[in-house]
């Protein structure tokens, strides 16, 4: 009995922290209902890539899912559409301008050096093959006088370039060109070795914070393998997401509701606990919806309804295989256990299959059915958890050490009940008038 205890109370702290996530945990919205962008990016041949093949496009989707994740724009999807075609959603972001820099601008970082001058005077710079793709990472910083720059760190190969360069410019310009444009043109004194570098601003005011972080952002976010012009952009309003979000809750709501009155009339008492599981069951999976986070598009609160009467289907057979029990005559509490014991291969088989199911749909699907299948399986996972732990314990502790006092209460008439209720109430009925056995 105090290991019974001791379980149900572990519920109830699995219950309110579970609460405490939900209400302290924002929810990740899919672009369907938090509205936002949508773009569709055309990759583009070049001399060097003149045939699109599935290669290219992996690397362009690796690409431009890698440069958002660094931009730090969070929940973006990117997936290909025909054969050059990628669509990429940024749910929250309805500024198409400001989608499309996420996306769209390319970090071309320079470093060149002195060629003398054109016949107007200006200074030419020539090529010194360092750029970009020679930067492990950048970061912002100040300098000694309190102004933004950008620290640069090169790889391995980078470092040998940009110590051999700095070496052949000793008491010359080096010239720092991002994106075309010159940012900086520092005098070099000496060797520069250890592949460290900073770019400043242009200008007496130097870098602003923004210019600066900008800067950082696209060159950590890297260059695109291949062109990418954008053929279609649109953006979805939050209106509809918000029509979307409040079905939901009708249907999921109306859903539980049918459910639980269902469970109710068909099995009474042990109904009434299993559907406080199906409570439970739905709190664990809404908080880790929000803990892990996953992000809730349509189809995803679709799977979620979905697995709220799927969670069910254990109960369900847990309670027949009882009143299976009850009716062959045997006592409360061996006919809980062998229910328990009995459905349990049953349970197992059909989750199981359900679950290989949605790692299909989830490892071929699009987006959208990645969705619905993460959200149904998680559902069917922490259903066999609810049927398993919480119902049991809660039977358990209720009727677990009583007789079977009331069929009624279990959904059966006491003419179905079997010769052990019937022994027992003999015995019961002779203990009354004093007759011993």
């Amino acid at each position: 009995m105090k290991n019974k205890i001791i379980k149900f109370w572990a519920i109830v702290l699995i219950a309110i922290v579970s609460i405490f996530i939900i209400c302290t945990k924002p929810t990740k919205l899919g672009l369907d209902l938090a509205g936002g962008s949508r773009l569709v990016l055309e990759a583009q041949t070049t001399k060097a890539i003149p045939q699109i093949t599935d290669d290219v496009m992996n690397t362009l989707q690796f690409s431009i899912e890698n440069r958002v994740n660094k931009l730090g724009v969070s929940e973006t999807i990117v997936q290909r559409v025909g054969e050059n075609r990628l669509m990429v959603e940024i749910p929250g972001e309805t500024d198409l301008q400001k989608a499309k820099m996420y996306i769209g601008e390319t970090a071309q970082l320079e470093f060149k050096k002195p060629g003398g001058t054109d016949k107007d005077g200006n200074r030419i710079w020539l090529d010194a093959d360092l750029t970009g793709r020679d930067l492990t990472k950048s970061q912002l910083t100040t300098d000694q006088s309190g102004q933004w720059v950008v620290s640069l760190e090169f790889n391995s190969e980078g470092s040998k370039k940009f110590a051999e360069l700095t070496k052949s410019l000793v008491g010359q310009e080096m010239a720092i060109f991002f994106n075309g444009d010159l940012q900086s043109a520092p005098r070099v004194n000496e060797p520069i070795y250890g592949g460290h570098a900073q770019i400043t601003g242009g200008g007496d005011s130097g870098f602003s914070m923004e210019e600066a972080q900008e800067m950082v952002n696209l060159l950590n976010a890297g260059a695109l393998p291949v062109p990418a012009k954008i053929v279609e952009e649109n953006t979805v309003g939050a209106t509809l997401g918000a029509d979307s979000i409040a079905k939901s809750k009708f249907a999921g709501i109306l859903g539980l509701g049918l459910v639980m009155v269902f469970m109710i009339i068909m099995y009474r008492a042990p109904g009434v606990i299993a559907d406080i599981a199906l409570i439970l069951y739905s709190l664990m999976l809404f908080a880790l919806f929000k803990a892990i986070p996953v992000t809730l598009t349509l189809a995803g609160i679709a799977g979620f309804i979905l697995s709220i009467g799927m969670a069910v289907d254990a109960n369900i057979l847990i309670f027949e295989r009882m009143k299976e029990e009850l009716r062959a005559g045997r006592n409360l509490f061996t006919a809980i256990n062998s229910g328990f014991d009995r459905a349990w291969a049953s349970i197992l088989d059909s989750n199981m299959t359900t679950i290989i199911a949605c790692l299909i749909l989830y490892y071929f699907g699009t987006s959208v059915v990645k969705g619905f299948a993460l959200t149904l399986a998680m559902g069917v996972i922490i259903s066999m958890f609810s049927a398993i732990v919480i119902t049991k314990n809660f039977m358990h502790l209720i009727f677990g050490t009583g007789e079977l006092k009331y069929p009624a209460l279990f959904g059966l008439k006491t003419s179905e009940i079997g010769k052990a209720y019937e022994a027992t109430e003999t015995k019961r009925e002779n203990a009354r008038f004093g007759i011993l056995d």
